[in-house]
């Protein structure tokens, strides 16, 4: 008998590329991996990973093993889906994922429908990056995630994965009141070229899109302060210390000395619920999905 879990493994390393990529994924110790991956050899009597370099590559029998793991693993989720079809309810625990200002913006509104509408699903979120959410959803850690792209730089997501969109969420620039532009009701990106800004965290989707952004305005920005939240953005505004942009989702009212503007080119976030394509038929993602879909309505029409 194949061992499920070890099949899973093998898979990881395929799809991510090394042990250590794998072990990484799965939150396990590399030599928990190698040790798993001896086992499924014996299993097999055949040998699936080969030295290469610093690190290993799958052999004939490991890629054929591989490619019959994923489809295993794929009729696992389906068997699932398919048991939860047929008892005709959204019942049971529902894992989700999703960017802070999802978390804030939407999940109040739709964990409260959920439990309202639907008494046994137990449905919990996470807050974590939409990286992380992808990957973590990918694995099956999470059944679904909320994940953001904007408009001129789209996030790719990997295959097996079904999408609905929530919302489009407008991105205002934020500064100080005294700013020579605080009284303007629209600006352009171009016209803070010689401020400081206040970013997102280095290395992250929306840090990156940023920094693209106005450098297709012809600004090299000049980052004075990173922060993620909010309300630190907005403190760090108030006391003169930069501008930034702010989507308004999760937002909540303007501290004093703060002053949002619109862009001359709107920028938008486009927020999506995302799942496994194999948990479709789930009563459960549906009911999530549609509860967070509403939600999303509900946002777009009190900023409209």
């Amino acid at each position: 008998m194949l061992n499920l879990e070890r099949l899973r493994i093998l898979h990881a390393i395929s799809t991510y590329g090394s042990v250590s990529a794998a072990a990484d994924v799965l939150h396990v110790t590399t030599s928990a991996v190698s040790q798993q991956m001896g086992k499924l050899e014996r299993e097999t009597g055949q040998t699936l990973l080969a030295k290469n370099g610093r690190g290993v590559r799958l052999t004939d029998a490991g890629r054929l093993l591989s490619g019959h793991a994923g489809r295993i693993l794929s009729l696992v989720e389906l068997a699932h889906s398919d048991l939860e079809a047929h008892r005709g309810a959204a019942v049971g625990e529902l894992r989700m994922g999703a960017f802070p200002t999802a978390v804030r913006g939407l999940f109040p509104q739709a964990l409260a429908a959920t439990r309202r509408d639907h008494p046994k699903l137990r449905a919990m979120v996470h807050e974590m990056e939409p990286q992380d959410a992808l990957a973590r959803l990918v694995r099956g850690d999470i059944d679904l995630a909320v994940v953001l792209d904007w408009y001129n730089k789209p996030l790719s997501l990997p295959g097996g994965l079904a999408k609905e969109p929530l919302l489009d969420d407008i991105a205002d620039v934020v500064v100080p009141e005294g700013h020579p532009l605080s009284g303007r009701a629209e600006v352009d990106l171009g016209e803070l070229a010689d401020d400081d800004w206040i970013a997102w965290p280095d290395g992250g989707f929306c840090h990156e899109w940023l920094l693209f952004t106005l450098r297709g305005k012809g600004v090299e920005p000049r980052i004075a302060h990173h922060a993620e939240e909010h309300p630190t953005v907005l403190a760090l505004v108030a006391a003169g210390l930069g501008v930034a942009v702010v989507p308004r989702l999760g937002r909540g009212p303007l501290p004093a000395g703060v002053r949002a503007i619109r862009v001359r080119h709107t920028m938008k976030r486009h927020i999506y619920a995302v799942w496994r394509s194999d948990a479709d038929r789930r009563p459960a993602i549906r009911a999530a999905v549609e509860a967070l879909r509403r939600a999303g309505e509900d946002v777009a029409a009190a900023e409209g």
